[in-house]
């Protein structure tokens, strides 16, 4: 087994590193904030996922894995060092690189013995070729130092389950030693393992995030064009998921897609094309689809309403996808401000985001409007003239029309998700407007 090293404990690092620990290997975990560190060593999460607490604590436990701001001492006879540090989107649509440029310094400066650095953070494509050689520039002692390619495919929410049983392993690497080092750690997962050029690796991760972008906002555009021509979207999409060749995943249509990597790596993929002077045409139509998509609520809201101003509206989901406490991306992101700034009065609920979106807009007045927090779905809905679905959470979608109809003032309900059947909706006297669908 091996002595890994991550640096970073955000989603990437983090369940990376517990699940390297889960099959054996001696991890320690890196982050620069001290009360962070300690959080963990106590088994608590800084982010929200299923089961990784729990695996957390059992192999902190067994002194499988720790965790420590001390860089040096991680790195210094570490066999492999990951790197799973932020690469957020800057002002153009490029990978902000710095935090992988400050990891790879202090790997120079630190280790003192032969060493594989792994690099599972999304980069553009060119990245890996450039840590490498940076790396070297800076290095201290007399180590063979190589740097390989091995982007992760989890997805917030299922990230412990998507590590661990994986339908496939990446690793780009440029040598035999590099290869089989990867194949070695990652040989306890009993994963296929696909092994390409670190280039390749870089591509295959920006191709396949950006090709179920591209299928979210296709389905979506499908969706506003049956509205418009009386189809019904889950009809569609039912007679679509039949054919093996495009098959039933990522074909809800709704107010677009978030998170920490859809928005991100389409903007960098399309920012990586147009320096090497290509368009990519269909990924630019992506991201000017999702951009519309996340407001299409609002604008049919607006038809409706001479004003939202003095009125109550429940705010029912805040992050951009259930299981997750993630707000980057999401629809209320966009929404919640416009509301405000229209003199509305937010009655908000999310079972697990709530705690992170106060921290942007606090209970209280805000501009012309004011929000509030709710502890439940129904407590949000009570006296509302008017309520927004933005995440398909199992609580929310546990409501039935008839609480709409019992608890608000005036049952209007716009469902970014599709989470209830028309029809039901309708008999039970909710005027209700969801995406892609018209009443039979």
């Amino acid at each position: 087994m091996y002595k890994i090293a991550v640096a970073g404990t955000g989603y990437v690092g983090l369940v990376a590193g517990v699940c390297f620990a889960e099959v054996g290997h001696k991890v320690i975990c890196v982050d620069i904030d001290e009360n962070k560190v300690n959080i963990m060593k106590q088994g608590i999460s800084p982010i929200y996922e299923t089961g990784l607490e729990e695996l957390m604590r059992k192999n902190y436990a067994a002194g499988r894995i720790d965790y420590t701001t001390d860089y040096k001492s991680a790195y210094k006879d570490a066999d492999v060092i990951l790197l799973g540090v932020g690469t957020p989107e800057q002002p153009d649509g490029s990978a902000n690189l710095s935090y992988i440029a400050a990891v790879a310094r202090q790997i120079a400066e630190t280790i003192e013995k032969d060493c594989l650095v792994v690099v599972k953070s999304t980069v553009p494509v060119g990245t890996n070729d450039k840590v490498e050689q940076f790396i070297k520039d800076f290095l201290v002692h007399d180590v063979r130092v190589e740097v390989a390619s091995n982007p992760e495919f989890l997805a917030q929410g299922s990230a412990v389950h998507d590590t661990i049983h994986a339908s496939r392993i990446i690793i780009g690497t440029e040598s035999k030693w590099a290869e089989d080092i990867l194949r070695d750690i990652y040989k306890p997962f009993g994963i296929p393992i696909v092994s390409v050029s670190r280039r390749s690796a870089e591509m295959i991760k920006y191709a396949s995030n950006d090709f179920l972008a591209l299928k979210i906002s296709y389905i979506n555009d499908i969706a506003n064009l049956c509205e418009m021509v009386e189809a019904d979207i889950q009809d569609v999409t039912k007679g679509m998921s039949f054919d093996p060749r495009i098959g039933d995943k990522f074909l809800n249509a709704g107010i677009g897609y978030g998170g920490s990597c859809f928005p991100k790596d389409t903007k960098a993929l399309e920012y990586l094309a147009n320096q090497n002077g290509y368009e990519l045409r269909t990924v630019k139509s992506a991201i000017a689809v999702n951009r519309d998509q996340k407001l299409i609520l609002y604008k049919k809201a607006c038809k409706r309403l001479i004003t939202f101003n003095g009125l109550k509206i429940a705010v029912l989901g805040l992050t951009y996808k259930p299981g997750t406490d993630d707000l980057r991306g999401a629809p209320s992101l966009e929404n919640v401000p416009l509301l405000l700034e229209q003199g509305a009065n937010l009655c908000a609920y999310d079972p697990v985001g709530a705690d992170n979106f106060k921290k942007i807009y606090p209970k209280g007045r805000i501009g012309n409007g004011s929000i509030t927090y709710a502890n439940n779905a129904k407590e949000a809905l009570t006296d509302a003239n008017l309520c927004f679905i933005f995440t398909e959470w199992n609580s929310i979608k546990a409501l039935t029309p008839s609480d709409f109809v019992n608890l608000m003032r005036n049952p209007l309900v716009y469902d970014g998700r599709n989470i209830f059947a028309v029809e039901d909706m309708l008999s039970a006297g909710v005027e209700y407007y969801s995406i892609g669908r018209k009443a039979r």
